[in-house]
Formats: structure tokens, sequence, C-alpha cells
């Protein structure tokens, strides 16, 4: 069976030091689990890493460390990762004020990942977006990326 590609956003990060939001924390600490046990290969981006690093407390250092520990590998930006993402803002799937959260759905769309797995219920994990995302990538020749919570994603036990 092929391992699923995932692409991690910043809150996935955030979360696994979340002590003010323990089930959140829990499913996340799950999430790593498991890429730790090989059901998931784990990927995130240059948007996320760069989000990461604009962090003021002791948590980005944190941050980066799970990087390293669970081996994600970072992905680079291109070209035409901006104009996905600037097609999603234009078709008015993100809002421009938040065209990171668009960068990293077109960074998961370009490379050719599985899936999203993200707490932000704003703009990522909402059925206007995942809808959106789906009818712009068949438009421009994308693979359909699912887009989930950790929540959806663990195994229940």
């Amino acid at each position: 069976m092929k391992i699923p590609k995932i692409y991690l956003e910043t809150t996935i990060f955030n979360f696994v030091f979340a002590d003010d939001a323990p089930d959140k924390r829990a499913d996340t600490l799950r999430l790593f689990e498991e890429i730790k046990a090989g059901k998931y290969l784990p990927y995130s981006s240059v948007h996320a890493t760069g989000e990461i690093l604009k962090t003021k407390d002791d948590r980005r250092d944190k941050m980066i460390d799970l990087i390293k520990k669970y081996k994600i590998e970072i992905l680079k930006d291109t070209d035409e990762i901006e104009k996905l993402a600037s097609t999603y803002v234009a078709e008015k799937m993100i809002p421009e004020k938040y065209s990171d959260d668009a960068r990293h759905i077109a960074t998961a769309s370009y490379y050719g990942l599985d899936m999203i797995v993200s707490w932000n219920f704003q703009h990522i994990v909402k059925v206007k977006t995942i809808t959106l995302t789906e009818s712009i990538n068949i438009k421009y020749g994308y693979k359909r990326v699912l887009i989930n919570s950790p929540t959806e994603v663990i195994e229940n036990e």
C-alpha cells in the first residue's frame, strides 16, 4: 500500500505545545506518533518554516526541532506555486490578507501531495476552501489534495 504524503501546515507545529487546547494537542501528538511509525511521509514548506521563524518565544526552536526529529522534508517555493496561490486568492478561495494560507495549499498541490493537515479552520480546513481547491486544481491540471484536521486523520483506538 502506498504511504500517503502529507503536508503539515504551520498550525500543526504550534499545537504540539498548546497547553490551552489539550484535545487538539493530544491529536497532534498522535499524528506525530503515526508519522514516526511510518504511516505518513511528512512534508512542509519554506512558507511554514518562515512563519515558525517569526515566533518570538521559546517555541520557535522547539518547532524547528520537530522538523528535524521527524525528518520532515521542507519543500521549496516556485513561480508555479506563487501563480497557483495567486489564483486561489483571485478566485476568493483565500482572502488576500492571508495569502500564506494559499501558499500552503498551492505547495501541497504543486508537489502532488495527498493531504494537507491543519488546525486552521478559518481559511484552510473548511468546506469552501476544500471545494474550491478541488475545482481550481482540476481546472489547472493539479490532482485533488485532501484537507483535514489531525483529528480526522489519526487512527481511533
